[in-house]
């Protein structure tokens, strides 16, 4: 009887669905204004160079970091209906902020708004997730966080190509969705966060970095090599590839299906025939093709190339998190998750800065084809350290 009663307990909490179709909405904008909105519609709308571009993806990204240090602190004290709602607040201001700065400090602005609002919700949805059941869980947030992220851009694009004002006022309308949908939490829901003063998570970050130092130049060459790429993709497949912003679509949505197709089976391999060569040759192809990418393919040629990304992205996936947490001990799984996001958000708040800087001087080519080598770098740093899992 107890058995049967535990087996019918529902997975999440009643306002889980509530949280999820926020997250949906939000990683929405997430995706569907780094990848595809700021650069097209500041660039042609606006008529801002793609320095200014990469600077303010990087402000979102800055933003998002510092707002995940403190988050727990304001949950703690307001509880989530008051921070989800003032944070979707903040997302809809960078909205509005974003159709109309045509000043480069403004347009800034706006994205590290953005980069303000996302990130409570994100928060609240972890806090859900019970140890019992965490892999069903996160399995499920995961799928939302990434239907979210990757069905942004592509109707982003498809709508700039009908009318830029028209893909400005959709992204508004979902902001303002999603501001009403926060209305809906109940008064009383709270999240489970622990609360550590500043000084104590910088020292526990100190003491879990001296033990994760082989991992580090990884961690971070990585998200400064696709946070480069970042401002600067839709122009690069415009100007250099010749696509059109529907074509551009294609190509994203193309990447991604691969990728989702390809992680499961390289997943199983990797773990069947080592995970440090399935790290190494993922991490080459990814490079190696940006290189080709470099070329002018034709456009179909460029759509193969998408799915090459998409694997070999699939490839490195699952041997990456395998050895991140071959480096998390048991007890302490959420600081040293902690610890890995901060790191590799290093790389994400520079990145987009260096290879907008770099487009406006050196053009777009050089970005991609310097991402490449960047990737085909860390190629060979997973060949010849000597990472305790790969030992073992």
């Amino acid at each position: 009887m107890p058995a049967n009663i535990s087996a019918a307990k529902p997975l999440f909490r009643p306002e889980m669905p509530l949280y999820g179709a926020i997250l949906f909405m939000t990683e929405f904008i997430r995706g569907a204004v780094l990848i595809s909105f700021l650069p097209i519609y500041g660039n042609k709308a606006l008529g801002l160079n793609l320095d200014v571009i990469g600077i303010a993806v990087s402000a979102h990204y800055v933003s998002d970091t510092m707002v995940k240090l403190s988050i727990g602190y304001f949950l703690h004290r307001a509880g989530v209906k008051l921070v989800v709602g003032f944070g979707l607040l903040a997302t809809l201001a960078g909205m509005l902020l974003a159709g109309y700065a045509e000043w480069p400090w403004l347009f800034i602005a706006a994205s590290a708004l953005l980069g303000i609002g996302i990130s409570p919700i994100w928060i609240v949805c972890l806090s859900q997730v019970k140890e019992g059941r965490r892999a069903t869980q996160m399995g499920i947030l995961y799928t939302v966080w990434l239907v979210g992220l990757g069905t942004g851009p592509v109707a982003s694009n498809l709508l700039l190509e009908r009318g830029l004002g028209l893909a400005y006022w959709a992204m508004v309308g979902v902001s303002v969705a999603s501001c009403l949908l926060s209305l809906l939490i109940p008064a009383a829901s709270q999240a489970e966060v622990s609360v550590l003063p500043f000084a104590k998570q910088l020292a526990q970050l100190t003491s879990r970095l001296r033990e994760m130092k082989p991992l580090l130049p990884g961690m971070v060459l990585q998200t400064l090599a696709a946070g480069m790429l970042l401002p600067i993709l839709p122009s690069f497949a415009g100007n250099h590839l010749g696509m059109s912003p529907s074509q551009y679509s294609i190509l994203l949505f193309t990447g991604g299906a691969f990728t989702a197709i390809g992680l499961i089976p390289m997943g199983r391999l990797s773990d069947r025939y080592g995970k440090q060569w399935f790290l190494a040759a993922g991490f080459c192809v990814f490079g190696l093709t940006l290189f080709a990418l470099t070329l002018k393919p034709p456009v179909a040629l460029s759509f193969v190339m998408a799915g090459v990304l998409g694997v070999a992205y699939a490839a490195v996936l699952p041997a990456w998190n395998a050895l991140l947490a071959a480096y998390v001990p048991p007890n302490q799984r959420s600081l040293g998750w902690g610890v890995f996001s901060t790191v590799e958000g290093l790389g994400g708040m520079i990145g987009p800065s260096m290879g907008g800087l770099a487009a406006a001087s050196l053009g777009e080519p050089f970005v991609v084809g310097f991402a490449g080598a960047v990737f085909v770098a860390i190629c060979i740093v997973y060949l010849l350290f000597p990472f305790r899992l790969f030992r073992g």
